[in-house]
């Protein structure tokens, strides 16, 4: 019953997004208005983010964060992997999610930005159950022990696929992986002229070609690809 629960929201996200992809501004705005709002804490981060910190439109925002913290929510991972922190907004939004015994490890190259997500997570009602990692991810990950039930893609791009190959294996079965700008502003149906776009044209590829997974490619904001482990 469970399965097909889930299975059945995986259907309609697909369809929502779809479509959201195509609303004029009026409309987009109004499905906005008309979704659940991000918590004051989380609009404290995007305003300090903004104010602060270099490439902000890196945050996840509103409407995608509510989007993650959503599924986490139907998922109720024990264990969550996050790929990238940057100011922590997404890693409290899947925070919401968690069981009490859940924790999400979480993972960013950044040594300047360890103090806004910590300040953010010990704000929280979660810092005893989220866990900052510095350092290149591809290094960090075989140190961490243990499978996953979530994980969240949204780190430097040309290493999407070597991620994907790292923790494959250690997703449970029915676990999910998101990950994040897969359609890169719209560059991934030209001709590549960057190893980025390059790169996630073959992620988009060679994660569809997987039997391992069954693969859902969302049009929100930059595109997120939901990828269930079979």
């Amino acid at each position: 019953m469970l399965y097909r629960y889930r299975r059945l929201l995986f259907i309609i996200f697909f369809f929502i997004f779809f479509f959201l992809h195509f609303l004029d501004k009026n409309l987009e705005a109004y499905v906005q208005q008309h979704s659940d709002q991000e918590p004051e804490l989380l609009q404290q981060l995007a305003r300090e983010t903004h104010l602060k910190v270099l490439q902000p439109r890196m945050l996840s925002g509103a409407y995608q964060g509510r989007l993650l913290a959503l599924v986490a929510k139907l998922i109720a991972p024990k264990r969550v992997l996050e790929i990238g922190t940057y100011t922590g907004y997404s890693a409290l939004c899947m925070a919401e999610g968690l069981p009490p015994n859940g924790r999400i490890d979480t993972i960013d190259i950044d040594e300047e930005l360890t103090d806004i997500q910590r300040r953010y997570f010990e704000a929280s009602g979660y810092r005893n159950q989220i866990f900052q990692h510095l350092g290149n991810a591809a290094d960090v990950i075989p140190t961490l022990k243990g499978d996953f039930d979530l994980v969240f893609i949204d780190a430097d791009k040309e290493q999407y696929p070597q991620y994907f190959d790292l923790i494959i294996d250690r997703l449970q079965t029915g676990g999910l992986i998101i990950a994040d700008n897969v359609l890169w502003s719209g560059k991934v149906v030209t001709k590549a002229t960057d190893e980025a776009t390059e790169t996630l044209q073959l992620f988009n590829k060679k994660v569809m070609e997987d039997t391992r997974v069954e693969t859902v490619l969302l049009p929100v904001r930059d595109g997120l690809t939901l990828l269930r482990k079979i």
